[in-house]
């Protein structure tokens, strides 16, 4: 290991000078437990950088902690222990106080010499693990004898259980105290020995990445794969049970909540879980009893999990082979694990964090693609409900409660009613006529949503609402009713009661707005409204949740349809760093990392310095491209070539004359771009308003002499399909030599083709950006965000924070969009931004650094056909 400050960084290649620059800022953070945000364009190595950094960073911490333990092991004098005692200066004598000091000393060495134990056997147990070649054939020989312990016990069930209440009706009726997923796996660890519960229970050091999707996540793990560290590294994929369950049964169920529920049935029966009912004792159906899950198959698929670096799809080919499930060997393979890669939701949820075994006191987190990290966060903590979904809800637990009412208990009772009582008033919200309602306010007795509830002098105080809250969490009554649901419905179980009819009319009413509002779509509606009818109560508890945020955090936005009725109700959480703050206080170091993270301005007053952050914490890293400075060609354009101004404000951007100029300065692009030329609009609306001006003016026509167009699909199914054609057409094309030059893609901004896809090489030689994505400030969402921000945050620059926010929003959105085009070193395209108010320089300083500092602005069109040259001369230097 090299001295302090200059560390080494293993690399596949030769790194980049600015590769270099970011690992050794990244190991700075990670060494002095920082805040980082860090910016590195798509194409300069960023995930390779990451890993390197990291990783390297970890090998030498846990080489300094085994150095520093030997040397307190073999008692060397030379090493001093910084134990804090209690003891008082002057009123204990020497002698107690060099007793207590010598008693703590033997304590830490105790306990060093545990952790090295625990170390020694982890590490030798993975090595067993990597250099057992047969441990395949030892896993199928598992799963065989546990196929047979099942088929055994199903020969064994009695023939006269079924003659009972059904099984299946006692699970939906039961009264659980608790079902937390991590005393599941608690029961699956049961029978192991002493050795292997150190190895389970201990959290060493690690670093958790997480990132939006899960194929970026498996892209992160081919990387590490591809890395110096692929051997050594123990890595552990954590995705959904709907992404890593290997059951087919349970799959087939197609959602998330059937897939969850019925996951969470079959652990019970696996346990046998006991019931009683009229003093006769009965078990859980063995049918139900999942094949995958065995305690020792857990176990073992675990190590194997912990001895090779696997992606999601590779681990689920694993746990097919071995019949053994991954979702629960992930979890349990979390402590001794070195890297923890999972989606954003797991982690920045602290519910779901629990649920999964994430802790992350001591961590270090890396957060990628956190661009809308705000967002995210924001949209996590968010909930909304329909009418229709209330009033199903309503609907739904009235029938539970009047089938059940003998068999419930009295308290059980209580708290139904009290949450039929919040439901009717919801409903009853939704019927009225106010577009603001508050959150619960802590420091008062009545709840203020219930300016809806005062209307009516129902007492509802608060500790009463948590403790319907709580009630939720314990008894699990929104699952119980899905399988409620599940098995009754359409069985003209106990309908026609006086509860239903309540809410009768105005179900009905929600009802036909919602359908002459949205249309049929066939088997995806059929589908939608399976779903609204099985969990409908799932999304009333999530409101319930919501609504426990302090009332400064977040605001209630009641939607309506035209001016006749309430739709919905949503609460939106406006101060995301409530939320952010507990990870930032636990983690050791929290890495922000991302392509474009212009402008960091508001990203750090919202979720840094309002979660407690100071700035001697934060360090900011931006790096430039790996490219030529001749391969970018960056234009601000503030007119066409007849001389018209472009400026697509909403009052002028629909006339006739801008979408005309507009269709000129494309053509006229298309006539000397060669491939692909991308053009994002700012919405799907001015898209397709836009195309049809285009249509009967003839300007498609022309268009597509040089191009053959191609628009972004509605549905995200197509996308890929689409993408395809849109390459052969270019590569087609660069053969054949015939009239069409390539291809012309129309995209929106935050559409799904502005993030996530690469247009390298010849797919986006061009991308044209027309007029400035502004989000819509009528929207009732952002009005409550511009406020908010307006009254929490300083203002700076004779700007207020709420009109900052709609110049980031924009921005960000255009940075995510022409960061398609260059994608690696030998890259080159040209970005034309087609508004004049990409020219101001408050606006240009929130573009990324890189492509900033090449950019032109022409105040004319003819200058900026400079582009004709600038293509030929780098395609033939």
């Amino acid at each position: 290991m090299e001295e302090a400050g200059a560390p080494h960084f293993p690399f596949p290649y030769q790194p980049y000078p600015i590769q270099e620059q970011f690992m050794q800022a990244l190991y700075g953070a990670l060494e002095h437990g920082k805040v980082g945000i860090f910016e590195s364009p798509t194409g300069t190595g960023k995930s390779l950088s990451l890993i390197c950094g990291a990783l390297s960073w970890l090998r030498d911490h846990e080489e300094k902690r085994r150095q520093e333990a030997d040397r307190l092991l073999q008692g060397d004098g030379g090493t001093s222990l910084s134990i804090s005692t209690t003891t008082s200066s002057s009123a204990e004598p020497d002698w107690i106080t060099d007793f207590v000091q010598k008693k703590a000393e033997r304590d830490f060495v105790s306990k060093l010499k545990d952790e090295e134990l625990r170390r020694k056997k982890r590490e030798e147990h993975l090595e067993m693990i990597r250099n057992n070649s047969q441990l395949k054939y030892a896993l199928k020989r598992k799963s065989c004898e546990d196929d047979e312990a099942v088929k055994l016990l199903q020969l064994s069930k009695d023939p006269q259980e079924g003659e009972l209440n059904n099984p299946e009706e006692e699970l939906i009726v039961a009264e659980y105290e608790s079902d937390d997923e991590s005393k599941t796996k608690n029961k699956f660890c049961g029978g192991d020995d002493d050795d292997e519960d150190d190895l389970v229970e201990e959290h060493i050091t690690k670093i958790y990445y997480c990132s939006r999707t899960h194929s970026q996540l498996a892209q992160f793990v081919h990387e590490v794969q591809k890395s110096p560290f692929s051997q050594d590294i123990s890595l552990v994929p954590l995705g959904s049970r709907q992404n890593m369950c290997v059951n087919e049964e349970v799959r087939r169920l197609g959602s998330v909540q059937r897939i969850n529920d019925r996951c969470m049935e079959m652990q019970k029966n696996k346990h046998g879980e006991n019931i009683l009912e009229g003093g006769k004792r009965k078990r859980g159906a063995s049918k139900a009893v999942c094949p995958y899950v065995g305690a020792q198959g857990l176990q073992t698929l675990r190590d194997t999990v912990l001895g090779a670096v696997r992606d999601i799809e590779q681990l689920l080919s694993l746990a097919r082979e071995t019949r053994s499930c991954p979702y629960y060997a992930t979890r349990l393979a979390i402590p001794p694990a070195q890297l923890v890669v999972l989606p954003y939701q797991t982690v920045l949820h602290e519910g779901t964090r629990r649920a999964s075994g994430v802790q992350l006191k001591g961590q270090v987190l890396i957060i990628d693609e956190a661009h809308n990290l705000s967002d995210v966060l924001s949209c996590i903590h968010s909930s909304e409900l329909t009418g229709a979904q209330l009033c199903r809800a309503h609907s739904q637990l009235a029938q539970y409660s009047e089938r059940y009412r003998s068999r419930l208990k009295a308290k059980n009772l209580m708290y139904i009613k009290q949450i039929l009582f919040v439901v009717e008033r919801l409903v009853r919200v939704l019927g009225g006529k106010c577009v603001y309602v508050c959150p619960v306010k802590k420091s008062q007795n009545k709840i203020p949503i219930y300016s809806a509830f005062g209307r009516y002098s129902d007492p509802f105080t608060f500790s009463t609402f948590c403790y319907v809250q709580r009630y939720f969490e314990k008894s699990m009554i929104s699952r119980k009713l899905c399988g409620f649901i599940e098995k009754y419905a359409g069985t003209g179980t106990q309908t026609a009661n006086k509860e239903n009819r309540r809410t009768e009319g105005l179900n009905r009413y929600l009802q036909t707005l919602q359908s002459s509002q949205q249309p049929d779509t066939g088997q995806q509606g059929a589908a939608e409204d399976r779903e609204l009818a099985a969990s409908p109560m799932m999304q009333v508890e999530g409101f319930f949740m919501a609504l426990t945020n302090a009332n400064t955090d977040g605001r209630v936005v009641l939607h309506t349809q035209g001016s006749v009725a309430v739709s919905s109700m949503k609460f939106l959480l406006l101060n995301p760093a409530v939320h952010f703050a507990q990870v930032l206080k636990d983690c050791r170091a929290v890495i922000i990392a991302g392509g474009t993270m212009q402008p960091v301005s508001d990203f750090k007053q919202e979720l840094l310095f309002s979660a407690g952050v100071g700035a001697e914490r934060i360090i900011e890293f931006s790096c430039g491209h790996v490219i030529p400075p001749e391969n970018i060609l960056p234009i601000v354009l503030c007119s066409g070539p007849s001389g018209q101004e472009l400026e697509f404000t909403f009052q002028n951007r629909d006339t006739p004359h801008m979408m005309e100029e507009t269709g000129r300065v494309l053509s006229n692009l298309c006539n000397v771009v060669p491939g692909g030329v991308v053009c994002f609009f700012p919405s799907y609306d001015y898209s397709r308003r836009i195309l049809d001006n285009w249509e009967a003016s003839g300007v498609l026509a022309r268009l597509s002499s040089k191009k053959k167009i191609f628009q972004e699909p509605k549905k995200a199914n197509q996308v890929e399909k689409v993408l395809n054609e849109f390459s052969r057409t270019i590569q087609r094309c660069a053969v054949d030599g015939g009239t069409l030059s390539g291809a012309l893609l129309f995209s929106v901004v935050g559409g799904k083709m502005s993030e996530g896809i690469n247009f390298s090489d010849e797919l986006g030689r061009c991308i044209v950006m027309v007029g400035m994505p502004y989000p819509n400030i009528k929207s009732p969402e952002l009005k409550e965000k511009m406020a908010y921000l307006d009254k929490n945050l300083p203002h700076s620059g004779g700007r207020s924070p709420g009109q900052a926010l709609i110049e980031n929003l924009c921005m960000k959105a255009v940075n995510q969009s022409i960061g398609r085009a260059i994608r690696h070193r030998e890259d080159y395209a040209c970005i034309v931004l087609c508004d004049r108010r990409y020219s101001r320089p408050a606006t240009l300083a929130k573009l990324p650094d890189w492509i900033r500092a090449h950019t032109h602005t022409h105040t004319s069109f003819g200058p900026a056909f400079a582009i004709k040259k600038y293509i030929h001369t780098v395609a033939h230097p």
